[in-house]
């Protein structure tokens, strides 16, 4: 048996293969919920229940989803170029704390001013720290991964310190977080639920990342780059330009992430608002290909298993089991993407040696 590899991706194959990953991986979720003592299908059907059963788990399901978007929006514009920006855990972090420390200096400010204020300073303070790693990468081939997952833990640290030192709300009896935002510093919701205005932005950024991949040079350079440095080098392209460019602007979108949960949620800075959404990200944009709108529907699926991991707690089973799901739908899909690439042959055994 052997694997060639095809010349191209049928698009069935691009759809029904992650289907089916997810499929194996639920099963196989199953089987540790059976030999762990619990009832699979009774499970599975506590978080479906939690997350898309009435109108307030959809609405979580909702605001679960909003900041995976966005980091699987950021990353998956990198990996569109082969960089593989592990750090949309930290780059979030930095764009909640230059989020906050708008709120905080400036709390009288209007919200025509604030907010487009904190959007900026978000923005900026991701991209920063996803060019910190690109620079070193674009000279000197220093591998994203690893910078790029060791930042992770410098921004937490930084937000631990300020929420547990300086920043620390006097009045919040020791709690490690912030003073409350005031009212013009917080994004508007809809209607009494807690969606708030950062899935307007998530939309509107994979219809601008959809379009830009698609029909500007840049996203053709991108796309040209991700395929063949060689190749992009001999027509002219500029690559350390590019990945410094590249890793700037998907950190950047993983900053605007960081500001949406402190200004539309959290309305403060609290250590809590590191989750694991840069990392989940990663299986999401994975799972999508890359493409803007299948990284809606998919953080929308993922939004129901963080949000129906609530449900489920309720039923006696740790949430350390949704985390186990995630990570084996992560495993079950990238091993399904060897199908989408290699057709598998199976060779005729030779008589005679022949």
């Amino acid at each position: 048996m052997t694997f060639e590899k095809r010349a191209d991706a049928s698009p069935a194959g691009n759809i029904l293969v992650p289907l089916f990953s997810v499929v194996l991986a639920l099963l196989t979720g199953a089987v540790f919920l059976w030999l762990s003592g619990h009832d699979p299908a009774r499970a599975y059907m506590t978080m479906f229940k939690g997350a898309f059963g009435s109108g307030y788990g959809i609405s979580e399901t909702i605001v679960k989803s909003i900041p995976l978007m966005l980091c699987a929006l950021g990353v998956a514009i990198a990996f569109k170029m082969k960089l593989w920006n592990i750090g949309a855990e930290g780059q979030l972090v930095m764009g909640a704390v230059g989020a906050t420390w708008v709120a905080l200096n400036f709390p009288d400010y209007p919200a025509l001013v604030l907010i487009p204020a904190m959007f900026i300073m978000g923005t900026l303070c991701g991209g920063i720290w996803g060019m910190l790693p690109a620079i070193p990468r674009a000279y000197l081939g220093v591998n994203e991964i690893i910078t790029t997952l060791m930042l992770n833990y410098v921004a937490i640290l930084w937000m631990e310190y300020l929420v547990y030192g300086p920043w620390r709300d006097p009045q919040g009896f020791n709690f490690p977080l912030t003073a409350a935002f005031a009212d013009a510093a917080r994004l508007p919701t809809f209607g009494d639920s807690r969606v708030h205005a950062g899935l307007l932005i998530a939309v509107v950024l994979a219809v601008i990342i959809y379009y830009g991949m698609k029909h500007t040079r840049w996203g053709y350079e991108v796309k040209v780059i991700g395929e063949s440095e060689t190749a992009a080098r001999y027509a002219g392209m500029s690559i350390s330009k590019n990945i410094i460019l590249v890793m700037m602007v998907s950190g950047a979108i993983a900053g605007i992430a960081g500001m949406a949960e402190v200004s539309g949620l959290m309305h403060r800075l609290q250590d809590s608002i590191s989750v694991g959404y840069g990392y989940t990200a990663i299986i999401i944009a994975w799972l999508s290909h890359l493409h803007p709108g299948a990284i809606i529907a998919v953080s929308i699926l993922f939004g129901g298993l963080e949000a129906g991991g609530y449900s489920l707690q309720t039923t006696g089973i740790p949430a350390a089991i949704v985390s186990m799901l995630q990570g084996l739908i992560l495993f079950f899909v990238l091993g399904g993407q060897i199908l989408t690439r290699y057709r598998i042959v199976f060779n005729s055994k030779k008589v005679g040696g022949n």
